[in-house]
């Protein structure tokens, strides 16, 4: 086979996150007619046929409307988009939205008990010996960051388990927003690892009330001191 190495990112991913970028920050009002395909290529350095791309999965996204042979309108995200924009609210031009933050926490303190729980009640003892493997690995990793990594391996296996593929496509794009900030907040979330156990046992138990509270008492902590942390820096 004629193989060769395959780039990280692609330039249609760099459009779209441009484009993306400018549209939730409220550069570009919705209602508004962005730049032909013809001129957004020019000014982006790029083809046409990568900006139609581009634009194709913002309107994917909900973000735009494309009109065939006409112009590409800027539709209300708040209305139309769903959670793979959560990435770009979270931290639109490289700084961190506090408001999205908080809601990000929220819902991963409400959601994250309700996916113990239907793991516990739909796989139980299957997640034994994948859950151990991945505390064993969790508990031996002396680096924050490396234990997040871990912490992460768990809730999928958590979600996963739970057999929702609502709860998965949710985590997906939860998960996609926190890792550009895993390495700041590694050391805050360290405090998880001593619940994860409590938490494990109840889903291989198959105790979805138990596994409920685990998840809460797991998550509720640094949940708090994040939430009390950007408070304090909106004053």
């Amino acid at each position: 086979m004629d193989l060769r190495t395959v780039s990280r990112r692609s330039v249609c991913d760099e459009v779209y996150d441009q484009l993306a970028g400018n549209i939730v920050r409220g550069e570009v009002a919705a209602g508004d007619s962005l730049l032909s395909e013809r001129r957004l290529a020019e000014v982006l350095g790029v083809s046409r046929p990568i900006v139609r791309e581009a634009l194709q999965r913002l309107a994917i996204a909900g973000l735009v409307e494309v009109r065939q042979g006409g112009s590409t309108t800027v539709r209300d995200y708040r209305r139309h988009a769903g959670l793979p924009v959560l990435a770009q609210l979270l931290l639109p031009a490289g700084s961190l939205d506090l408001g999205v933050a908080r809601s990000l926490l929220e819902a991963r303190l409400h959601i994250g008990p309700e996916v113990a729980s239907l793991a516990a009640s739909r796989a139980g003892a299957a997640l034994e010996r994948p859950l151990t493997e991945v505390l064993s690995q969790w508990d031996g990793a002396a680096d924050p960051v490396r234990q997040q990594w871990h912490a992460l391996e768990f809730w999928d296996l958590l979600v996963d388990g739970c057999g929702s593929i609502v709860y998965r496509l949710m985590y997906n794009s939860m998960r996609a927003a926190y890792e550009p900030l895993l390495a700041a907040l590694a050391p805050t979330m360290q405090g998880e690892t001593v619940s994860a156990r409590p938490l494990a046992a109840a889903v291989v138990a198959g105790n979805a009330t138990a596994a409920r509270s685990a998840a809460h008492d797991l998550l509720a902590p640094t949940t708090h001191v994040l939430l009390e942390a950007i408070s304090a820096l909106e004053g």
